[in-house]
């Protein structure tokens, strides 16, 4: 006869960022020795302390059974699909202690004596959380296929890491500091911008009085050099200068004399209307 099992289901309970371990009762309640086994479908997940060994009739052993830490929490309607398997198997007195050796010859002599009890495993809720994501956790559906089963390290293991966000982190400080580089340069261009115009603009009766005199004085200055006939023949020479300049152009590229001639005239026009 296999043993008794208790609790027939483990529940681990949230957060499972770090290791969460419960404990399972196996009892013998026949008159003879049982040795025991147990295996996961993963193996990789937990550990089980101890995972092999005899029960004396009318004794039971406690088994520790830890989850280890996980780098993501699953989602809080995840069902879990791992199970445990415990093989249990009447021995005697006059039969190898080792229990490693009495497995593998009962394995090889006797396997249809083995009995066996599968385990189903749930995530509960952290204490004082909603039970609602987890109902279906506590399902049984059928299964298509039987899972495959391991035997569990015996020995328990250090949490696994937890995955660090400090990278993330410092990349958006360097994002952050990028675009507040750009966003202060822009704002010092345009302070400058602002400074400048705000200096050009008169800010008092003195400083307009004074502009406008500057102004006068450059009109007067232009006046005389338009009135100076020094000058309207200088810029009438240039004129002059210009049209030879054309014509010998045109002469060179073959441009009609009537063209010539419209240039010349407005040339001229320009010159003695402006100078």
């Amino acid at each position: 006869m296999s043993v008794e099992l208790d609790p027939a289901e483990l529940g681990f309970r949230r957060p499972f960022d770090r290791e969460v371990t419960e404990t399972l009762k196996l009892i013998n309640n026949n008159s003879s020795p049982v040795a025991f086994k147990v295996k996961t479908t993963a193996p990789k997940q937990y550990c089980v302390r101890p995972n092999s060994g005899t029960i004396q009739p009318n004794d039971s052993v406690q088994v520790q059974v830890l989850l280890q830490a996980m780098k993501e929490e699953p989602p809080l309607d995840a069902k879990c699909r791992d199970k445990f398997l415990v093989q249990s198997v009447l021995t005697s007195p006059d039969q190898d202690p080792n229990v490693t050796t009495l497995w593998q010859q009962v394995e090889k002599t006797a396997k249809s004596s083995i009995s066996e009890k599968k385990i189903r495993v749930n995530f509960l809720p952290a204490v004082g959380a909603s039970t609602n994501g987890t109902l279906s956790s506590s399902s049984h559906p059928g299964e298509e296929q039987p899972p495959a089963y391991s035997s569990p390290s015996p020995q328990f293991g250090s949490p696994a890491p937890v995955a660090s966000s400090s990278t993330p982190a410092k990349n958006s400080s360097s994002e952050l500091g990028r675009g507040g580089s750009s966003s202060v340069a822009e704002a010092t261009g345009i302070t400058a911008a602002a400074a400048a115009i705000s200096r050009s603009i008169p800010t008092s009766n003195e400083e307009l009085q004074e502009q406008l005199a500057a102004a006068k004085a450059q009109i007067q200055k232009l006046s005389a050099q338009v009135q100076d006939p020094q000058f309207r023949q200088r810029k009438a020479q240039q004129a002059s200068e210009k049209v030879q300049t054309v014509v010998q152009q045109s002469n060179e590229s073959g441009v009609p004399l009537q063209i010539v001639a419209g240039l010349c005239l407005l040339s001229f026009l320009i010159a003695y209307l402006f100078f």
